[in-house]
């Protein structure tokens, strides 16, 4: 079994969005004002080679990202995409021998635009998204909250994720998506109400695809509800469930544009080795 890292063009976003300022309403309309933008980050889809086939977690941006609907304000104001057509999932995919053809599975974590956009490469695929996740994106209440539906591929018919009641370690939801059982979705709500993260084991390691459960591993350690989610408790939960995980089996964990994730996953490095790099680093700093 072999991850790869898709890099699928960069986004910009604001400094409150990736760590949350305030409470409550206040915290979710700070991206809109605040002036403090983040560097560069990528945007990452992870594309898993399985025996049973390749399955993608989560389609990339694409390059009609750099025209956005300018009625929206958090379009307008609160983020910025740098994407190319050849950055996009589907010819990135085909260099490394990958055709969308190769690719049985596309699995959402959510469908937020910067994690939909690359559908549109992979027409044959069984796309799998959580319902709830599918109803509030839908529609004009889905462009109102932020989603692009009428953007959406004529090819797109997804299938329902529903998670099981069955708990996976921490987690209160999960399912398995392969024969094998070495696939696992599992609910990790938060960034969106039905947001999913994907767990790959892999022997004694496991590799922990997070979507946007947090923007960084260092978010994720301190505990760093971002500036979106609309419950931080539950937001909240979901990141100490996660740190539950990685302290019971080593982990690489995986978010969508933390700019550290494609070389952990290159060094197959997990959070207490990343965690101890950081304090070594801090204290050489000293």
């Amino acid at each position: 079994m072999r991850i790869h890292a898709i890099e699928t063009g960069r986004v910009q976003i604001k400094a409150s969005q990736i760590a949350g300022r305030g409470h409550g309403l206040a915290r979710r309309l700070a991206p809109l004002t605040d002036s403090q933008w983040s560097a560069w980050l990528p945007t990452i889809a992870y594309a898993i080679e399985h025996r049973d086939g390749v399955i993608l977690v989560d389609s990339g941006a694409s390059a009609g990202l750099m025209r956005l609907p300018r009625w929206h304000p958090y379009f307008r104001f609160a983020v910025r995409f740098d994407i190319e057509p050849d950055d996009e999932a589907g010819p990135q995919l085909r260099a490394l021998g990958i055709g969308p053809s190769d690719v049985r599975r596309v699995v959402l974590t959510h469908m937020h635009i910067d994690h939909d956009g690359g559908l549109g490469a992979f027409p044959q695929s069984e796309i799998l998204v959580s319902p709830g996740e599918l109803e509030v994106a839908s529609g004009i209440a889905g462009q109102i909250r932020g989603y692009l539906p009428q953007r959406w591929p004529k090819s797109f018919d997804p299938k329902p994720l529903a998670l099981d009641s069955v708990a996976y370690g921490p987690f209160a939801c999960s399912r398995r998506l392969t024969a094998d059982g070495a696939i696992v979705a599992v609910a990790t709500p938060g960034h969106t109400r039905d947001h999913l993260s994907v767990i790959v084991e892999d022997g004694e390691e496991a590799f922990f695809i997070a979507g946007d459960a947090s923007y960084n591993e260092g978010a994720m350690l301190a505990g760093q509800v971002d500036g979106v989610s609309a419950d931080e408790g539950v937001a909240s939960a979901t990141l100490g469930a996660i740190r539950a995980f990685a302290a019971s089996r080593p982990t690489i964990y995986l978010p969508a544009h933390d700019p550290d994730a494609a070389r952990r996953l290159a060094k197959r490095r997990t959070t207490g080795d990343s965690h101890s790099v950081m304090s070594e680093q801090e204290a050489g700093a000293k």
